[in-house]
């Protein structure tokens, strides 16, 4: 009978931790409303999505990204959507002047800052690594090095305002996956470094939060391009994954995982490392 208790108990923690990770916490939309936030890589995909919803929640938001005219375009329609505040700069992650430049010009046209969601990523290509150092080094300024000065720079506002930083990462930095070795470095470079800051803002009481966000493949016109042919991994709304990174970071969560169920992918990666890596390269073509 005790037994029988013992495993009704483990069952009941188990469903209740299960139904957790598909609902997810609320976000309350208010709570949005007038929020100063800083979205990058917003000219497409999941950050343009970011945009429209944080428009449509009444936000105040300063996009960037590389190409000034599509900035333009996603500006328009936020205002549309009925953002109180709708800006955009140019810039490039790779110039190391950039970074903070930009969330310069966001603290100054917001008045500070709320949120700043680092979302940009570099074009990197989808094949076997043909041994070129150059290219990973650059990557890394933009994927990883650039998010360090934008956190740096935003940290002292952040910290008034009982802000947030939130980081988009990918399951490609929590398990490797054939073909994209230079853009799973600087994943995994972002989880390790981001992961530390949390504990150590946690340790100097700072009002930052951090949310790392860990997203599967998403469909976004680019990630679909490059995968087009040569794996059959399901792909999942960009519109979607950007509601998801902005309710996570709106409620403080410190890491989440879009879709969630892949959160028991990385639990038991290492569980059987034979059969990880077999299934892993079932779902690529080479």
């Amino acid at each position: 009978m005790k037994a029988f208790t013992k495993l009704l108990v483990v069952g009941s923690i188990g469903a209740a931790f299960v139904a957790f990770q598909w609902s997810g916490p609320t976000l309350d939309p208010e709570s949005l409303k007038g929020a100063r936030v800083l979205v990058t890589g917003a000219s497409a995909g999941i950050g343009e999505q970011m945009a429209y919803h944080l428009a449509g929640f009444g936000a105040q938001v300063v996009i960037t990204a590389r190409r000034e005219k599509v900035l333009q375009q996603v500006v328009e329609k936020c205002q549309v959507l009925g953002a109180q505040k709708a800006l955009y700069i140019a810039a490039d992650m790779a110039n190391p002047s950039d970074p903070e430049r930009v969330v310069k010009f966001a603290v100054d046209k917001l008045g500070g800052l709320d949120y700043l969601v680092l979302n940009h990523i570099g074009p990197s290509p989808f094949a076997m690594w043909d041994g070129d150092v150059e290219h990973t080094r650059w990557l890394m300024q933009v994927n990883f090095l650039s998010y360090l000065q934008m956190a740096k720079t935003a940290l002292p506002t952040l910290d008034q305002s009982k802000g947030s930083i939130v980081v988009v990462s990918s399951l490609l930095g929590k398990m490797c996956s054939p073909f994209v070795a230079p853009y799973t470095s600087t994943k995994f470079a972002l989880n390790g470094f981001f992961g530390t800051l949390q504990h150590e803002l946690a340790m100097q009481r700072s009002n930052v939060s951090i949310t790392i966000c860990i997203l599967g493949l998403i469909d976004t016109d680019s990630a679909m391009e490059k995968v087009k042919g040569i794996t059959n991994i399901q792909a999942w709304p960009a519109s979607e994954a950007a509601l998801h990174i902005i309710t996570s970071g709106a409620t403080q969560q410190t890491e989440s995982y879009y879709p969630w169920f892949w959160y028991y992918g990385t639990l038991i990666r290492d569980w059987f490392p034979y059969f990880r890596d077999i299934s892993i390269r079932y779902f690529y073509k080479y």
